[in-house]
């Protein structure tokens, strides 16, 4: 008998019946055949067990080092299955500062959600970590929504030869020239926003504001001529928002949900700066002067093209305006949730220590007689304290906590100790940030004064922007977006913190912010 019998005879014709007793069953055999409830619970026990206790034994030769045999600190236990991702997800920070004491300097293990977990905390050991990035050793470990709402193809997911390719590529972004514009458009937007500021009333909660001030900052400094259109621009600002919010939700992919908006918002993010990516390349072809980021990849990006034709090669694979729109696209997601939480540390940081703000606002007014005078790069690095306190505020509260990698292969991480295949291996910039630094939990921006010069004892210390091959490329340019904020803040606003109970905790969200950042402001002087 085939199937179309089958179906012609039973199913189609409705009669159940017939069909069955063509195959042999009866009601009463069916249920003969089907496991009890109880079985079916004393199955799934059994199951449980057995993987508890394997679980249990792998983590425990895991965390055996070499020649002693001795265990890894870390938990004595996990819970099967979860791990520590409840505690992590109930209070975070007091979590992380719990697996950083287990060892510190050091390595300690842990659990997440069944995985295997290393958490680093020496430096020396962390850029050791960094330096590593291929299909044979360790790649980069994102956000779970990170590949369905940045797209396979990000730049954090690359390794190898068109990783470095595209890396090299950046060097004409970062130039004093182009840093320099940057700047005048930094200070631009950052006076616009203190106007819409000042606008409100009451007590403001300056986390979304200074997350707004920083998302169109980048939009503005990367692509700003390109969006050009109102409507777009705002539908440009919705789309990207969707993205960052995806970030905060569970990680499913359904219609509706928040991974799937992020994802929808990066298709049409992606749209708009494919069209910009033709129209600057335009504009750099016929010799314009480049008026932001885009326009300065795209020029570098021509003349690359033009040495591979002379050369009778291929044109580089990101000259693509698609290519090129994910990478802006990177851009300025990897501008966002750092450079926001830096941002509001450095107002909450100011509003904690005034005698710093005094000696900050000291300077700007040696430096920037006219306070109206647009803040120019060569202005900029003159200021030494200033940049002193941005430094401290980065090292003191490092926007990134973390850095997750997933080994792809046994992983050698001393001389006692390899990783298995698979394990998660997160070294952490906090850690990093509290060693060989005097006083480290101290917040002192002396430190990095030419007397002292921990910047340059302890600069191996110093991971706030990563290590090795994916070291963060946009180092200066985020430095100076605090330093011309702080810069301005000192001088434009008066500031005073309204203090709750929680404002002394610390938020990941993912990136670490202060419990509250509620303030009164105030125009400093006349306006």
């Amino acid at each position: 008998m085939n199937a179309t019998t089958l179906i012609d005879d039973g199913l189609l014709a409705g009669n159940v019946g017939m069909l069955l007793g063509r195959l042999g069953c009866t009601p009463s055999t069916i249920s003969d055949c089907l496991p009890s409830s109880n079985a079916l619970i004393a199955a799934a026990g059994t199951f449980a067990l057995g993987y508890t206790l394997w679980e249990q034994a792998r983590f425990r030769w895991f965390r055996r080092t070499k020649k002693t045999g001795k265990p890894l600190p870390g938990p004595a236990r996990v819970t099967p299955f979860l791990g520590g991702i409840v505690e992590m997800v109930k209070d975070p920070y007091a979590f992380w500062e719990r697996q950083r004491l287990y060892s510190f300097p050091g390595m300690s293990w842990n659990s997440i959600c069944g995985i295997f977990t290393i958490f680093v905390t020496d430096a020396a050991l962390s850029r050791y970590v960094f330096s590593h990035n291929s299909e044979d050793s360790l790649l980069l470990c994102l956000h779970p929504n990170a590949e369905w709402i940045l797209g396979k193809t990000n730049i954090a997911f690359m390794s190898g030869p068109q990783h470095k390719a595209l890396r090299k590529s950046f060097l004409a972004l970062f130039t004093r020239k182009a840093l320099g514009l940057y700047v005048l458009k930094q200070d631009a937007i950052i006076r616009q926003n203190f106007d819409e500021w000042m606008s409100m009333s009451g007590p403001l909660e300056v986390r979304p504001l200074i997350r707004d001030l920083n998302a169109f900052t980048s939009q503005m400094v990367f692509v700003g001529p390109y969006l050009d259109d109102p409507q777009e621009r705002d539908q440009f600002s919705a789309a990207y928002r969707a993205m960052t919010d995806g970030f905060l939700t569970f990680p499913l992919l359904l219609p509706g949900t928040g991974v799937w908006k992020g994802r929808q918002g990066r298709k049409f993010v992606v749209k708009v700066l494919t069209k910009a990516a033709a129209r600057s390349k335009v504009r750099m072809a016929a010799g314009k002067e480049p008026e932001c980021l885009l326009d300065f990849w795209t020029k570098q990006i021509l003349s690359d093209m033009k040495d591979a034709a002379d050369a009778g090669a291929e044109p580089p694979f990101y000259h693509e305006d698609r290519k090129i729109a994910e990478t802006v696209m990177d851009f300025l997601f990897a501008s966002q949730d750092a450079s926001t939480a830096s941002l509001v540390w450095t107002i909450t940081l100011m509003a904690e220590h005034p005698e710093i703000l005094a000696r900050v606002r000291d300077e700007q007014e040696r430096l920037r007689p006219d306070l109206d005078a647009p803040v120019t790069g060569d202005v900029l690095n003159e200021m030494s304290f200033t940049r002193q306190v941005v430094k401290e505020i980065l090292r003191y509260r490092p926007p990134a906590p973390m850095v997750p990698q997933r080994a792809q292969a046994p992983f050698k991480l001393t001389d006692t100790y390899t990783a298995p295949k698979g394990t998660l291996i997160i070294p952490s910039l906090v850690s990093a940030c509290l060693q060989g630094y005097s006083d480290p939990e101290k917040f002192d921006p002396d430190r990095f004064s030419p007397e002292r010069q921990e910047d340059i004892k302890f600069a191996p210390n110093f991971l706030v922007f990563g290590h090795g091959p994916h070291y963060c490329v946009g180092k200066e340019y985020a430095i100076n977006h605090l330093t011309v904020f702080l810069a301005l803040l000192s001088t434009s606003l008066d500031f005073n913190r309204i203090r709750s109970t929680i404002s002394d905790e610390i938020k990941y969200l993912p990136t670490l912010y202060p419990g509250d950042s509620v303030f009164n402001l105030r125009w400093r002087g006349k306006k």
